[in-house]
């Protein structure tokens, strides 16, 4: 008799029992690391000498359970298109670290990111030298689970301050974190 109740018990405590989905075992993932890639569109002064070009960005995440704010750490690359021939390809490569704000929204979510960092920006023309300047950057994105994966797609406004004004430009990446 006492046997059966208590497996009577236990199978009740086992439905019962909240189930944990994917979605939450990634919540208690305390680091991530992503690749991501995409569009850099120049803005400002920028824009009058660079066209449209591309990204490639490393990303290392850190999220502690429960909580939702997490710290990004970015390395990137950012290439523009040469506008007037003969002046260069322009690019930046970048390593920031960022808070990341997650909005507690099921299925989806929706996040804030912004940070600063070093931004080394250089051309490819001969004879031209890199400058390292500090700059900031602040966007927003959404992360969409793909089992053990989380897929994000985000926009960032990046301002470097350089010696004679500044540099602006929006990547738009979609990425992968593992």
């Amino acid at each position: 008799m006492k046997r059966s109740l208590y497996l009577a018990i236990a199978t009740i405590a086992l439905v019962a029992a909240p189930r944990v989905s994917q979605a939450q075992l990634g919540l208690v993932k305390p680091f991530s690391l992503g690749v991501a890639g995409g569009v850099t569109q120049p803005m400002s002064d920028l824009s009058d000498a660079a066209k449209l070009g591309y990204n490639a960005t490393a990303a290392l995440g850190i999220n502690l359970p429960f909580i939702p704010v997490g710290l990004r750490v970015d390395g990137a690359y950012n290439s523009f298109g040469e506008k007037i021939t003969g002046a260069g390809k322009l690019h930046a490569i970048s390593a920031t670290g960022n808070l990341v704000w997650r909005l507690p929204i099921p299925g989806f979510s929706p996040y804030v990111i912004g940070g600063a960092g070093l931004y080394m920006v250089g051309s490819d023309l001969a004879g031209a030298s890199n400058e390292n300047h500090m700059g900031w950057n602040a966007g927003a994105g959404i992360n969409l689970p793909l089992g053990f994966l989380k897929a994000f797609a985000e926009a960032r406004y990046n301002r470097v301050s350089t010696d004679a004004s500044s540099m602006q430009f929006v990547p738009v990446t979609l990425g992968i974190m593992f």
